[in-house]
């Protein structure tokens, strides 16, 4: 029996041309959506399942939203809770799924929430404002909290904050009150870190940077009292064929075997895929492809590995390529469907039937 997937795409909704969450039957050999229905949520810039499959959580203007996935791919609504602050940008979940954590771009905040055992949102377990400031540009000149999210061995909160130009990393115990800062990765002035992943074994951690343009990737330990990050490599994200300036990185996906790392950018407009040693961690540029479309602002495999889906917010459309690793080449595979402004893409395993 074939694997069934889902694919879930987060949008805004203000304009009035989405609802919110679009639910895309996935054909994983072709690489193609399907649309299946959407789901009202104010403005989902983000959506993360659960590592359980049978949960999907969205950002909204209301705060955080949880959905039951139901057997055939279709979401119950379970509730949804108040971040007590302005709405976030992303989320992520903890390795355990006891925690959901959302990061707030306009208050430089970073919210904690525990769950439920039914999946539905909890309350609020840690909540810390970043303060500080960056560089002079507006962009950049307060803090703006883009991504957060548990270490692979559960030991520290990272966050992740492109205003002030630095990864604040927290100590992590569920018997703790509160949030303690350990570390700091301090990035260049006026850089502005964007988001991070760790490789599929823990060990490494590859950080983009919207501004500079860059991968930067650590060793990572989590030691017995504080973390270790050891820088091993800086690697530009885009081709280097036009205005630096004009561009922006703004997505970063591992591949399941860890041998590749892909990366959108806008501006330039293209995908640039790096080959990946999966013992040392270092990467090596193989090339910068076109995407057929304005602002890739997520990029998402497929769940074979084999082909991409990117999520073009100014263009409204998602479009679909079959990843050639040999030769560093996406070929487009088939036709663009048409969303508005998305934001996010995930896909979800659903149940095998009898």
């Amino acid at each position: 029996m074939e694997d069934r997937y889902m694919a879930y795409v987060g949008s805004y909704s203000y304009l009035g041309k989405a609802k919110g969450i679009t639910c895309y039957d996935v054909d994983v050999k072709k690489g193609h959506f399907t649309e299946r229905c959407e789901v009202e949520v104010d403005n989902s810039s983000y959506v993360i399942n659960s590592h359980s499959l049978d949960r999907l959580y969205s950002i909204a203007d209301e705060g955080v939203v949880a959905f039951r996935i139901l057997p055939n791919g279709t979401l119950q609504r379970l509730n949804s809770v108040k971040i007590n602050g302005l709405r976030g940008c992303h989320l992520s979940i903890s390795p355990h799924d006891k925690y959901i954590c959302v990061s707030g771009y306009h208050d430089g905040k970073m919210t904690v929430l525990s769950i439920n055992p039914d999946g539905s949102v909890g309350r609020i377990k840690y909540e810390y404002y970043n303060s500080g400031y960056g560089s002079v540009a507006e962009r950049n000149f307060r803090p703006h909290v883009t991504c957060c999210r548990f270490t692979p061995d559960v030991k520290y909160i990272m966050a992740c904050d492109s205003g002030i130009d630095q990864v604040k990393i927290f100590r992590y115990h569920p018997n703790d009150e509160n949030l303690v800062q350990v570390d700091a990765i301090r990035c260049e002035r006026g850089s502005s870190p964007r988001f991070f992943r760790f490789s599929p074994d823990g060990k490494f951690l590859y950080l983009i940077y919207e501004v500079k343009n860059v991968i930067e990737v650590y060793k990572y330990d989590g030691g017995d009292r504080a973390p270790s990050f050891e820088k091993i490599q800086t690697i530009g994200t885009t081709s280097g064929r036009g205005e630096e300036s004009m561009n922006a990185a703004c997505a970063i996906r591992l591949s399941k075997d860890g041998k590749h790392v892909l990366v959108s950018n806008a501006g330039e407009n293209t995908v640039t895929m790096f080959d990946r040693d999966t013992e040392t961690g270092l990467l090596t540029y193989r090339s910068s492809m076109p995407i057929s479309g304005d602002y890739p602002k997520d990029i998402s495999f497929f769940p074979d590995g084999k082909h991409l889906a990117v999520a073009n917010h100014q263009t409204n459309e998602i479009t679909f390529f079959k990843i050639d690793y040999e030769n560093a080449l996406l070929i487009m595979s088939d036709r663009s469907v048409a969303v508005n402004q998305p934001n996010c893409i995930r896909f979800v395993k659903l149940p095998n039937q009898e």
